[in-house]
């Protein structure tokens, strides 16, 4: 009886010693999307921008993203916390149009009037790049980590005298 018992008890704690399950380990752009950004105690991502600062980086963003130089980005208005902006194609000339959102450290954005609907999208998806502001003064930094972890920096300068424009 008592080696009955002993066995049961054994055959009880294998069954529970299970592997646990595997888990997908996370791409590159989530582990960015989890952490902080590290920088230097002058940097500031504050959680909530002021209307002046959110037009700064989203222009700082926008022209770091699309590769433009701040004054080619134009600030249209704004609709609720989205900034509205559009540039000129340095290929030919058209108006490239976009709205951009930041806030909590991120820059969000989502192009306009593009001709497949389904593009016209918020580009924080999990395929997209994570795109990351810190402020410094009248300097912003933009961090891009692209879906395959390879990272792309500029810093900007965007006074607030001069956004007003």
């Amino acid at each position: 009886m008592r080696t009955a018992l002993i066995l049961t008890v054994v055959v009880a704690a294998l069954a529970a010693c299970k592997p646990a399950p595997e888990k997908a380990e996370p791409t590159p752009t989530e582990i960015v999307a989890a952490d902080a950004p590290v920088s230097d105690a002058v940097a500031r991502t504050p959680a909530v921008l002021t209307a002046v600062d959110l037009r700064r980086v989203c222009k700082a963003g926008l022209a770091a993203i699309h590769g433009q130089d701040v004054a080619a980005i134009e600030l249209t208005g704004i609709e609720g916390d989205a900034v509205n902006a559009q540039w000129r194609a340095p290929v030919d000339g058209g108006l490239m149009k976009a709205q951009c959102r930041a806030a909590d450290g991120l820059v969000v954005w989502k192009p306009l009037d593009l001709p497949d609907p389904a593009s016209v999208r918020w580009m924080n998806e999990s395929g997209d790049p994570v795109v990351r502001y810190a402020m410094r003064g009248d300097e912003i930094e933009i961090t891009q980590t692209l879906p395959d972890g390879t990272t792309q920096a500029a810093t900007e300068v965007v006074r607030a005298e001069e956004e007003v424009r």
